[in-house]
């Protein structure tokens, strides 16, 4: 069912539509387990789920379609009369799973029943927002599955932005951070076939590794900008929960050696943080994607520890509420 969000200077939307509750790509940095899916620990034991932190990427349970529930959802959401303006007045797709991942069953009969349920599920809500409300839509996903909608996508025009995760162009980073992921170089691939095909695009740079350089920034926002992109979000590597656990207990497994000094303590995340933030800042401007960037600066990067730590506050603040107050853009 479409229901509220509870995004924080994000400007992503003022609804999200989540068709799973967990995720097969199983990014070890997501937020989710300690935002949204640990909320639902005890109904998730009773599909064999003991921990959903550290379980995720291990589970994906599809959500039951009702489809006068989710008229009803969308009906309320349509007749909502105050909403905040950074919202854009869209639902997301999705802000707690992927709605273009790949289902897994031991069964393969049983896998592509589930698989076309899935496929069935965003299609089919797309359709009955197109056509029975006025609400954008907008698009979030690491994967090229969402190809097979861009048809559904051009006949929802302007109301529909259609964006993908990039933190990096580097494959290898990305398998350690994002294991089971399609690979970033079939994303930008998407990415370029949505834009050819006129679909809005957007792109969230997000979260960067604190092992992504400045060239590897330059090399990621220079083939962004090619795209033509309405917006691009930034933001590191925030600390939730037990995600920093199970960054580095991927990197154990790899045999691999990951700058997980950053997340040491809260100064020395928020010293990688601002660095990251203000390095983004600069190379957009170098490679003139000044007018789309869009940071996303945690709330925690505005406590008076935080302020004090710069070298002057009041203009760090000022910048803090320059990000915090932007409003993305959508298509005119």
């Amino acid at each position: 069912m479409i229901s509220e969000n509870n995004f924080v200077y994000k400007s992503l939307s003022n609804w999200a539509l989540n068709t799973a509750v967990g995720c097969d790509h199983a990014c070890r940095f997501c937020y989710v387990p300690s935002t949204a899916t640990i909320k639902q620990a005890g109904a998730l034991q009773g599909f064999g789920v003991s921990d959903p932190d550290a379980e995720w990427g291990e589970y994906v349970l599809l959500r039951p379609w009702d489809e006068k529930k989710f008229l009803a959802s969308l009906r309320k959401a349509e007749r909502t009369p105050e909403l905040k303006p950074d919202g854009n007045r869209a639902v997301l797709l999705s802000s707690t799973t992927d709605p273009y991942q790949v289902i897994k069953h031991p069964d393969p009969k049983r896998a592509k029943e589930l698989r076309d349920h899935a496929a069935f599920v965003v299609r089919r809500a797309l359709e009955l927002i197109r056509d029975y409300s006025t609400i954008n839509v907008r698009i979030l996903t690491r994967s090229p599955l969402a190809k097979r909608d861009f048809d559904l996508f051009k006949s929802l025009g302007k109301r529909l932005l259609f964006g993908m995760s990039l933190p990096t162009l580097d494959n290898n980073l990305a398998r350690i951070y994002e294991p089971k992921a399609p690979a970033p170089s079939q994303r930008l691939a998407t990415l370029q076939a949505a834009a050819e095909a006129g679909i809005p695009v957007y792109v969230a740079m997000a979260p960067t590794p604190a092992e992504v350089v400045e060239a590897d920034l330059r090399a990621t926002m220079t083939e962004i900008k090619k795209l033509k992109p309405l917006t691009v979000f930034h933001e590191p590597i925030n600390m939730r929960a037990e995600n920093v656990e199970r960054i580095e207990a991927r990197a154990r497994s790899l045999g691999v050696k990951l700058n997980t000094a950053v997340f040491a303590s809260r100064e020395a995340w928020r010293a990688y943080s601002v660095a990251q933030l203000k390095l983004v800042e600069r190379v957009a401007g170098e490679v003139r994607l000044s007018r789309q960037l869009h940071l996303w600066p945690d709330k925690a990067l505005g406590s008076q520890a935080a302020i004090k730590e710069q070298r002057d506050p009041v203009a760090y603040r000022k910048w803090l509420e320059k990000w915090w107050n932007r409003i993305s853009e959508w298509p005119k």
